[in-house]
């Protein structure tokens, strides 16, 4: 097997994230605007979801609790040997430090403009990225990751046909309604294709609303192989997924 890129669904929005601004930068990433297209609603029978993959993975830690490496509306659990890594600003308005300019605090233009591509990156459609899990400790190239929004009056569905809009180069997109733990909420499973990689590739969220506002838990991967390797781990996820107590 020759080299491979690796695109959005193998970059990280968190510890890595100035590999992927330089990924942007660069054009490699599949994903740097807005796009896509929508499509039709398949309703299934509760439980049901996007795809026939019903493999569970092997269950691992926790995140969504206070005290978790991720504090969500949710909570749910990981796949054995996936790591979280929270990808919300730290205090000083900033998810990593790299390119320090010194005790002056003043930032140089290449990093206000890595700062503004980093931003984008951290928002799809009406949603935020928060946290992100990495694949790659269980043997794969790929993420788990989690995106939140504020409260309002949109339902799953318009906001996950949202985020995938936001999404450039997302078509065939095929949404189903599912439940689990006492949530309603719907799964979509769509295609992704990258213009400069010249590659399509299956992605695939899911998206609950909350007393909290709408998460939206997405699988992406390197190459489809990849993804349907990993599927077992978000399958994981939704089944037992659970609104966070307060």
């Amino acid at each position: 097997m020759g080299s491979r890129t690796v695109g959005r669904g193998g970059r990280s929005l968190g510890g890595g994230l100035v590999v992927a601004v330089a990924g942007c930068l660069a054009g490699a990433l599949t994903a740097c605007g807005a796009g896509g297209g929508h499509g039709a609603v398949k309703p299934t029978a509760s439980g049901a979801g996007a795809g026939a993959s019903s493999a569970v993975a092997a269950r691992g830690g926790t995140i969504g609790a206070p005290g978790s490496a991720c504090r969500l509306p949710v909570t749910f659990a990981l796949a054995k040997n996936w790591k979280p890594e929270s990808t919300v600003p730290d205090s000083t308005g900033s998810t990593s430090s790299p390119g320090s300019t010194g005790s002056s605090g003043s930032a140089a233009p290449d990093d206000d403009l890595a700062a503004e591509i980093a931003d984008a990156l951290l928002h799809q459609g009406p949603v935020t990225a928060v946290c992100e899990v990495d694949a790659k400790p269980a043997g794969h190239i790929g993420f788990l990751r989690v995106w939140t929004g504020e409260p309002g009056a949109a339902d799953a569905r318009s906001v996950l046909a949202s985020f995938v809009g936001a999404e450039k180069g997302a078509a065939q997109a095929m949404y189903r309604t599912f439940t689990t733990g006492g949530l309603s909420g719907t799964e979509v499973e769509y295609r992704v294709t990258s213009e400069i990689l010249e590659e399509t590739k299956t992605e695939r969220a899911l998206a609950v609303t909350t007393p909290d506002g709408p998460v939206v838990v997405h699988l992406g991967g390197l190459d489809d192989e990849e993804h349907r390797a990993m599927l077992p781990a978000y399958e994981l996820a939704k089944s037992t997924l659970r609104v966070t107590a307060h």
